[in-house]
């Protein structure tokens, strides 16, 4: 079993648009939501999503900030590698509009008219903590919780 590096699934990510972040409800149920990532994946254990102020997402977070973001390739043909990445970690809510432009991509737009001005924008951080991931048969863990397990560069 090959064991994948951060740079080497930070590779596998460029190609996967959408993740579904899971949080934690207020009555301690599970919730999940499609969020585009916009292919902003230089991934080094950090993940970025915009979404707005008064949503649910926030609400969960702002309560509870341990999160959950599930990744999956392109479905393929029967006998195709698949490549699925379950991460585990912090999300934090930023509402700083230099964060805004350093993450924008002009394909929110589709959703945020009004771009880094649209009223009630956050900007989601997520903290990797732990990481596991399935290539095809190959399956393995990282924990990135301790800063030695990031790569350097």
């Amino acid at each position: 079993m090959a064991k994948l590096t951060l740079s080497d699934l930070a590779k596998k990510m460029r190609d996967i648009d959408f993740a579904v972040l899971m949080t934690r409800t207020e009555d301690g149920s599970i919730a999940g939501r499609p969020m585009s990532n916009n292919r902003d994946v230089e991934f080094d254990g950090d993940s970025w999503f915009f979404t707005l102020e008064e949503t649910r997402t926030v609400g969960d977070i702002r309560r509870d900030g341990n999160v959950g973001l599930v990744y999956q390739s392109k479905s393929g043909l029967i006998g195709t590698r698949q490549f699925f990445l379950t991460l585990e970690g912090r999300a934090s809510l930023i509402r700083d509009k230099a964060s805004f432009t350093e993450h924008w991509t002009k394909d929110l737009a589709a959703w945020f008219e009004q771009g880094v001005d649209t009223p009630g924008l956050v900007l989601i951080k997520f903290e990797t903590e732990r990481l596991h991931y399935w290539d095809g048969m190959d399956e393995g863990e990282l924990s990135l919780a301790d800063a030695t397990a990031r790569e350097p560069g």
